[in-house]
């Protein structure tokens, strides 16, 4: 990572005219189905090769219109499927990016910083920012989790910072200074102050360099406990058009509403025979269903799905909806909206009779429960 001197090949920046020209048009990914049976046999290929030096078997399940530099099953969402075997450990590991993560089989542990939780099947737990971690499965049978991270924004932007192995050191955290022990040398003596009379400010170096902290810290959504709340949700009746869901929400995110700055995860049922209303966002959406089965419409064209698949189920501004067949569907979903509304980009049509809302910049919608 301390690579200080770096030698650049000479080149030049150029111009090219837009005059007149209409702006580059969208090309969305098509939605994809990684199935049950395409995941069991990685499983069973990871699981069956020699033990590698850093412990971690793992592979990307990437989009076919994927970049061969940021490998994504969405342009900013990479899932990784991770398999342990019993006894074995990863070594300490760490990156900027942010993780959420779920067992998909078996049970493990992660510790985090020295804390270490325990987990269980379709249990769910964030990995903050640089912070290093490593798995472990103390059981008897195999360990399976996914992993979803931004890694590919990242890498599109040449920013992936990465450490491994047990030589990684954390800066000890400062102390927050008093009032009356801050070195005025250090403090503009302008400070942070109004220029206009419509709220145009000035910020000033030192305050730049060092925005308000806000800590990270690891969570745990035990599916036990997130399954008992799902289950209050049946009682909403047919009649219900919004999505029986919860988000597995972090309160660091504040109004961006994630379970990392970049990704929601929310848990979904869907009682039998339930068909939602066509909206689209702006945002991406990987669904991996565990219970149940149905099918997706997606810009006109119909996917079936069942327990254990995984699916890009909704590219950003793609028409959709969803259907369950004879049994109670669960799921979790993944979608970049905490990233899409601090970009002051997350555009959301909830009703397509309607006009589309830039959500977090403007007011949102409404379900019709009473």
């Amino acid at each position: 990572m301390h690579n200080f001197r770096q030698s650049f090949e000479e080149g030049h920046a150029g111009f090219v005219c837009q005059t007149g020209i209409p702006v580059k048009t969208n090309e969305p990914w098509a939605p994809v189905i990684v199935t049950k049976e395409q995941i069991d046999d990685e499983i069973s290929r990871l699981a069956s090769l020699p033990a590698p030096g850093n412990g971690r078997r793992s592979s990307l399940i990437v989009h076919p219109a994927a970049s061969l530099a940021t490998p994504g099953l969405a342009p900013g969402i990479q899932v990784t499927l991770n398999v342990l075997k019993p006894g074995e450990q990863t070594v300490p590991f760490r990156h900027n990016a942010t993780e959420v993560n779920f067992c998909i089989q078996g049970r493990g542990h992660v510790n985090i910083a020295g804390k270490r939780t325990d987990f269980g099947r379709y249990d769910v737990w964030n990995m903050p920012s640089w912070v290093p971690y490593c798995h472990g499965n103390d059981s008897d049978e195999l360990m399976v989790m996914l992993t979803y991270t931004n890694v590919p924004l990242l890498q599109h932007m040449q920013i992936h910072m990465t450490e491994e192995g047990e030589a990684i050191t954390v800066a000890e955290k400062a102390a927050v200074e008093d009032d009356d022990s801050i070195n005025p040398r250090r403090i503009s003596p302008y400070g942070t102050f109004q220029l206009t009379d419509e709220g145009a400010m000035l910020m000033p170096y030192e305050k730049l360099i060092n925005p308000p902290v806000v800590e990270s810290n690891p969570l745990h959504w035990p599916w036990k406990k997130v399954e008992a709340e799902l289950k209050k949700l049946e009682a909403l009746g047919q009649d219900y058009i919004g999505r029986r869901l919860y988000l597995l929400y972090n309160p660091i995110t504040g109004r961006t509403n994630g379970t990392t700055p970049n990704f929601f995860a929310t848990m979904t049922i869907r009682p039998p025979k339930i068909v939602d209303r066509p909206h689209r966002h702006a945002s991406a959406s990987i669904n991996y269903y565990f219970h149940g089965s149905g099918r997706s419409s997606v810009a006109g064209n119909v996917y079936e799905w069942k327990a254990g698949d995984l699916m890009l189920s909704a590219p950003g501004w793609a028409v959709h909806n969803h259907a369950s067949y004879d049994d109670y569907v669960y799921e979790l979903t993944i979608q970049d909206q905490p990233l899409t509304i601090a970009m002051e980009s997350l555009l959301w049509q909830e009703n397509l009779k309607e006009p589309a809302a830039l959500l977090g910049a403007q007011m949102g919608f409404d379900t019709n429960r009473g």
